[in-house]
């Protein structure tokens, strides 16, 4: 286990001059599916996921020398507003890193975070913002101490304190392909930290699309978080979690040959059991709506009609993601716009893809 505990993480006050830091990082879509953790946020199965570029979480941190006597000094404003619920949650993560980081206590801090897509409507969300976040944290660890000059290095602290506040958060660190989870089959993997697996796949996944059908932009009625506290009364748990191994383990093979009928077919199946399993749980719930069933099979009908390889998931909501490589783009695109628009709230979808991944940025938040 990785124990970055470290009490000596302490600022010369008098030194401290205040500035920001920013970075941008994106959503991810996982292809097999994190759902069910126990501890401090670590996973009961592996997962892999594709990157984004479009659905991603700005976030700028401004620190100043702290003046007021509250433990976790933080002004938290998302879209531009003064949010003090979700300002909860961020201090209620930032005093468990204190033992990482106690410089937290000298700071006032003031986070600025937007989104580039509807909050908590089940594009992960909490992937994109809280990565941001253990971003942004890095860099003040480097900026303060210099420790975390090695890219890798800071990388992986990133994806680590990115899992400690959503554990999907792990993924969106690393550009394209990301694996998160212990696998007998990729020795590298761990539970603590996501591991970059773009090298291991076909280049043409480093292209794929993944468009977004907004089917609805409400917030979902059970939250990720309820959902994996769930998994631990769910009569198919266990079963899953093995099912889940073996299905990353074909999945990967198909990845690194270009496989893609065999990608997609096992992605559907993970999405679908997603899903079933949110059904199988006690109390049960069901957070896919009518568009999106009628969205797939209009995917399907695609799909058998032309022979091209449009597959869809789903995250932990109703929003479907379509997924085909870049050679299909122009007519799934034109599929996309005269058959699934109407099917959309307002008619949106986000064209989005893999991605590099995360980005430092410069300014803060418009």
């Amino acid at each position: 286990m990785i124990d970055y505990k470290n009490p000596k993480f302490i600022l010369d006050s008098s030194q401290l001059e205040p500035g920001k830091v920013r970075w941008r990082s994106p959503s991810n879509i996982a292809l097999v599916k994190y759902w069910g953790k126990y501890g401090q946020q670590l996973p009961r199965n592996p997962s892999i996921s594709l990157t984004l570029t479009q659905a991603a979480t700005d976030t700028t941190i401004h620190f100043s020398l702290k003046k007021s006597d509250r433990e976790i000094d933080l002004d938290f404003y998302f879209e531009g507003q003064h949010r003090p619920d979700f300002s909860l949650r961020i201090e209620k993560f930032l005093q468990s890193l204190l033992p990482l980081y106690p410089f937290l206590k000298q700071l006032h801090l003031r986070m600025e975070s937007s989104n580039s897509f509807p909050h908590s409507a089940g594009i992960a969300s909490s992937a994109s913002s809280m990565s941001a976040l253990a971003l942004a944290l890095c860099s003040l660890e480097q900026r303060f101490f210099g420790t975390l000059a090695y890219e890798g290095e800071f990388m992986r602290k990133a994806s680590y304190l990115a899992r400690l506040g959503s554990g999907s958060a792990s993924r969106s660190i690393y550009p394209y392909v990301s694996v998160w989870g212990e696998h007998a089959d990729i020795p590298a993997a761990s539970n603590e930290y996501a591991i970059p697996f773009a090298e291991d796949v076909d280049k043409i996944f480093h292209t794929y699309h993944d468009d977004i059908l907004i089917i609805s932009k409400a917030e979902k009625s059970v939250s990720s978080g309820a959902g994996h506290n769930l998994m631990e009364g769910n009569p198919y748990a266990d079963s899953r979690y093995l099912q889940a191994g073996q299905r990353l383990a074909r999945l990967t093979a198909a990845m690194r040959s270009g496989d893609l009928t065999t990608f997609g077919q096992i992605t559907e199946a993970e999405a679908l059991t997603l899903h079933a399993l949110m059904m199988t749980s006690q109390p049960s719930y069901l957070l896919m709506e009518p568009n999106s069933l009628a969205a797939i099979r209009q995917v399907q009908a695609f799909r058998e009609a032309t022979g091209h390889p449009l597959y869809f998931t789903l995250d932990a909501g109703p929003n479907l993601h379509l997924l085909y490589p870049d050679s299909i783009a122009t007519e799934v695109k034109n599929f996309i716009r005269t058959e699934l628009t109407p099917l959309c709230q307002d008619g949106i979808y986000i064209a989005d893809r893999c991605g590099k991944g995360p980005e430092e940025l410069e300014g803060s938040v418009k």
